[in-house]
């Protein structure tokens, strides 16, 4: 498996920018038909022959100095330049003036990499919660099918990590922007791979970061309250509109028959004409794809699979029955793509998610559940998952909230858990640019609020200590937010820290 870049000029990239019905573009000097050899937003990553984007919240003009002074040979912005690098002494290069950067990024990179994926089959899946699991199951259902016929296992893109053939990376983003998504797939096809599972955001959908990229199968999860700020989606029908484009770019959908929302998700998907299938499923007979008798035990879920062509009782080596219904979405997915059921029970009974509901045995018989859950949804679900798996025994949790955005959850969480916790533990996720302490102060409030007094320990490891020492014998300590992460975002930076995981092996290990 080939692909061979074709050459693109800046004239190419003029006259699409120019005749898109979503933007325009004019060249304030002549354009050269010269080859456009590389394409960037950042000014650290120029080369002879670069078209650099003047892009991003933190974007300065000196990045394009920069950017020009390396050999970037033109820029694409919605600001002409040429007076201000006239003035810092650079000789000006043509500018394609547009309307929608986000958009002219995504258009000009799928001109640049034209033909690229022919080579690449791409499943999406968008929803508030299940996301990264059902990425997860799809990729071991495909790579017990890829390997068994001797060909490469398939990529993924995740806010797991991400592998594209060529290496396995932490991911910063739940869906990258559309460049690093094109070096991923680029890398994949050189690799031979042939299949790629993705996470897509609402973010990513909203603001054209997948535009122009088509998705062979695209899955609808669910939608909860999360992500509603003036910084990410102004309302929940903007969050709710912006996932359901997912079905303007792709061939077959896949949809939760029990999503509170799956009249529209349906509607949505039936109304794209480039739509050839829609498979629902779900835990009711209304579904086509359609889990029953579900059964947990120490190893984890078991339960059987009815859908149109066969029937099997499948095993899923993880605990919390609400991942039966990511395996549905999965399966569902493994169905549209041709997978046979013995690959896609061999798959699920091989599969591994960190950092979602992993259980570690703690003292005393107490039971530590390490979780990414972070927002309502997620939270409601697993607390009442964990009160119905483990009846009757004490329940503890430790989490934290990000700053700079999704402020709602800093209310949403703790009325949560103080509905099934005994005790809390308040401390650090992700805070930002924002003073930790206003945001732990700030989820304290709605627990006292409620009539239970909160513990605030910043330094996470030190809060998971405490819950764990602390906390009766038989309990069961939810460590919620970060899940496999090792990286906090502080300020702008993201420092490196243990995973929750590991930070309760080096608990434990202490003890």
């Amino acid at each position: 498996m080939t692909w061979t870049p074709q050459t693109t000029t800046l004239i190419d990239c003029a006259e699409l920018l120019a005749t898109s019905a979503r933007g325009s573009a004019r060249g304030t000097f002549p354009l050269s038909p010269s080859p456009v050899t590389h394409l960037a937003y950042d000014s650290r990553d120029i080369k002879p022959g670069t078209l650099f984007f003047c892009k991003g919240a933190h974007f300065e003009p000196e990045y394009l100095v920069q950017a020009v002074t390396a050999g970037a040979v033109a820029y694409v912005s919605e600001q002409d330049y040429t007076e201000f690098l006239t003035q810092a002494g650079i000789q000006p290069v043509p500018v394609l003036l547009v309307q929608s950067i986000r958009t002219a990024i995504a258009d000009i990179a799928a001109l640049y990499y034209r033909g690229l994926l022919d080579n690449l089959t791409i499943v999406g899946f968008t929803g508030t919660k299940g996301k990264s699991t059902t990425t997860y199951l799809l990729k071991a259902i495909l790579d017990s099918w890829l390997t068994r016929q001797g060909k490469p296992r398939s990529a993924w893109l995740s806010s797991v990590e991400n592998y594209d053939g060529l290496a396995c990376t932490r991911s910063l983003l739940t869906t990258q922007d559309v460049l690093e998504l094109y070096t991923h797939f680029a890398n994949a096809v050189a690799c031979g791979i042939e299949y790629l599972t993705m996470e897509v955001s609402s973010q990513a959908l909203k603001y054209h970061r997948t535009r122009g990229i088509g998705f062979e199968v695209a899955g609808f999860l669910n939608i909860g309250q999360d992500h509603i700020s003036d910084i990410e989606h102004p309302s929940h029908e903007d969050y709710l509109a912006s996932k359901l484009l997912i079905f303007k770019q792709c061939g077959k959908a896949v949809i939760n028959k029990e999503s509170d929302v799956f009249e529209r998700a349906y509607a949505a998907a039936e109304e794209c004409a480039q739509v050839a299938s829609i498979t629902t499923y779900g835990q009711c007979k209304e579904a086509e794809v359609v889990a029953s008798d579900v059964q947990s035990s120490p190893q984890g879920l078991s339960f059987t699979l009815q859908c149109p062509l066969w029937k099997r009782r499948l095993a899923l080596p993880m605990a919390g029955l609400f991942n039966v219904d990511n395996a549905l979405a999965a399966i569902s997915a493994a169905i549209a793509l041709g997978v046979p059921p013995e690959h896609i029970e061999q798959g699920l009974a091989h599969s591994e998610v960190s950092g979602r509901m992993q259980l570690v045995a703690g003292p005393d018989d107490k039971l530590i559940i390490i979780d990414y859950a972070h927002n309502k949804l997620s939270f409601e679900t697993i607390f009442a998952t964990t009160e119905r798996e483990y009846p009757g025994r004490p329940i503890a949790c430790v989490f934290g909230a990000t700053g700079s955005k999704g402020v709602e959850r800093r209310v949403d969480l703790p009325t949560v858990a103080v509905q099934y916790s005994d005790h809390i533990y308040v401390t650090e996720d992700d805070p930002l640019e924002e003073p930790l302490e206003h945001i732990n102060e700030h989820i304290a409030q709605v627990v006292r609020a409620a009539g239970k007094s909160p513990v605030i320990i910043e330094d996470r490891t030190e809060a998971i200590r405490r819950a764990i020492q602390d906390s009766p014998a038989g309990s069961v300590i939810l460590v919620l937010g970060k899940g496999h992460e090792t990286l906090m975002k502080r300020g702008l930076e993201a420092i490196t820290v243990p995973s929750d995981k590991e930070r309760v092996e080096e608990i434990l290990s202490t003890e």
